[in-house]
Formats: structure tokens, sequence, C-alpha cells
């Protein structure tokens, strides 16, 4: 039986919301092993003088528990 375990994590980004979702697997993938999906639950901008600055997501990355 395959068990899967998700956990919700924030990542941001200076360049676009793909590049922050990529920099939450990309940093989730430092700790956690057998990503199998992410998903985005929020997505978020920060604008300053009528321009964005920075993009932020929640998402949720599943992955695959190993067991003995």
């Amino acid at each position: 039986m395959t068990i899967v375990k998700v956990v919700e994590l924030i990542g941001g980004s200076e360049k676009s919301f793909d590049d922050a979702v990529a920099n939450v697997v990309k940093e989730a993938s430092k700790t956690i092993k057998n990503i199998k999906s992410v998903y985005v639950k929020d997505m978020k901008a920060d604008v300053q003088d009528n321009k964005i600055v920075s993009y932020g997501v929640i998402a949720k990355v599943s992955f695959e528990v190993e067991r003995d």
C-alpha cells in the first residue's frame, strides 16, 4: 500500500508565479524525497508604483512515504 503525505509550503519569486512554484519544489526537494506533485492553493503578487515586484504562492507538495 502506498502512503502519500502532503505538506503546505509558501514560496516566492521576483520573476513569476511559475518561478515561485519551482522555488517551492526546489527547496522542498532538499529535505523531502519522492515528491510526486505540487498543487497551488493560492497566489498573490506584491505591487509597488503600479508594477508587480514579487510573486508568492501557497502550495501543497505531495510525496510518497518510504516504508521499511
